[in-house]
């Protein structure tokens, strides 16, 4: 299994939730584990995805979800989990 954590973070708006977990359908990509709250007004999402089977590839999926975040007016970023695992294991 390939993982990929996504984070997306802004100030809070309807449907982020639903439009990024619809992209995330739309590419095939598995939500394995999804954290989010509101702070103050500002949104922070954590989610731990599957991409073995996504349409893309990893460059792909990034690319496919910066349209998402510019309407939501959010950043997202994606990282390969083993990447981010090692970067905090040292």
């Amino acid at each position: 299994m390939t993982k990929a954590l996504i984070s997306v973070t802004g100030v809070d708006t309807t449907g982020i939730i639903a439009k990024v977990a619809t992209k995330l359908s739309e590419l095939n990509v598995n939500i394995l584990d999804i954290s989010q709250t509101i702070l103050s007004g500002y949104f922070t999402m954590m989610m731990v995805v599957d991409i073995d089977g996504a349409k893309r590839d990893f460059a792909g999926i990034n690319q496919e979800l910066q349209p998402v975040g510019e309407e939501l007016k959010m950043a997202i970023h994606m990282q390969r989990m083993d990447l981010f695992d090692a970067m905090h294991r040292i």
